[in-house]
């Protein structure tokens, strides 16, 4: 095991490649990480885990051309191909084209657990979440920058012609979007039954979380939708056209905190008196926001009154 994860490092030394027989290696959450000598990775033949959610995320178009995160991290795909013995990945990718070859290996798809994608000066317009179905052990996925997406488009129809079922995104339990602005909804979450965190930051047209209008376009998926019912953490911060969560009052059964900050549009929440029925979790927001919410009834308002707490 060699762990230098949430570490300040700027580049990696060339005579790791003299652990032939390391089989554990966590590079999560170092940012600063600019340079990993190409044949470095693929020297470790009996890898079995590797962690690079967050690696390099914050510099990826400074990454020398020696190093494997040069280009979006095509390189370094290329070189996890060869790990035969991989088994957990957490990755971070800098393009759409990157992400695409991942998705072209049978192999790296069944180990992805973390997904990091970092956007900036990609012109990619359109993400094609179907593709993300295919990654049945995804826990975690962050989109970072995607100053041009306006989509993260599904095809309903044809996920519940193949899985015959409309949830498809069982082992998501963590998701933050942040900086795109661009997108106006993430109407993939509602296919995500086990989602635990949700964080949405500074998507300056994103108008809806979920989007009526999209699950509409699918009738027979209306009766079977009812998302976050596993949420605990829903945080949203810097959206100035979000005006709606869901179209109707949610069960919230495992809630424990929500925070909205700078949502001047947002007016109602999804709540009413059968919601989060022990009132247990805490919202947190602007006071003058939260004196112009509406409400379904008095009766509700009356009872989630205790649970807010305003920003200091």
């Amino acid at each position: 095991l060699l762990d230098i994860s949430h570490t300040t490092i700027r580049e990696l030394p060339e005579e790791l490649k003299l652990l032939v027989n390391l089989k554990c290696l966590n590079l999560r959450w170092t940012g600063a990480l600019i340079r990993i000598p190409r044949g470095l990775i693929s020297k470790f033949s009996r890898l079995r885990v590797l962690r690079m959610l967050g690696t390099g995320g914050f510099i990826f178009y400074e990454a020398p051309e020696d190093s494997v995160l040069f280009g979006g991290g095509e390189v370094l795909i290329q070189e996890l191909l060869g790990l035969k013995y991989l088994e957990v990945l957490e990755l971070t990718l800098g393009s759409y084209h990157a992400l695409q070859i991942l998705l072209s290996s049978n192999k790296l798809k069944s180990c992805i657990r973390s997904l990091y994608l970092y956007l900036t000066g990609d012109k990619k317009s359109i993400i094609d979440a179907t593709a993300f179905t295919d990654l049945n052990h995804l826990n975690e996925l962050w989109i970072d920058n995607g100053i041009e997406l306006e989509e993260l488009k599904i095809d309903y129809t044809e996920i519940v012609r193949k899985r015959r079922e409309p949830f498809v995104f069982h082992s998501l339990h963590l998701v933050t979007i942040y900086s795109c602005h661009k997108l106006k909804d993430s109407t993939f979450l509602a296919f995500a039954p086990n989602l635990k965190s949700l964080s949405l930051f500074k998507c300056r047209a994103m108008e809806e979380i979920i989007s009526v209008g999209k699950i509409a376009e699918n009738p027979e998926m209306m009766g079977h939708i009812s998302p976050f019912e596993n949420l605990k953490s829903l945080d949203l911060s810097y959206l100035p056209e979000l005006k709606s969560i869901f179209w109707k009052p949610l069960p919230f059964t495992h809630l424990k905190e929500m925070g909205v900050r700078a949502c001047d549009q947002l007016r109602k929440l999804p709540l009413d008196s059968n919601s989060a029925k022990e009132r247990k979790f805490v919202i947190r927001g602007e006071e003058d926001w939260w004196n112009r919410l509406q409400w379904e009834d008095e009766a509700t308002q009356i009872a989630f009154r205790s649970c807010f707490q305003p920003d200091s």
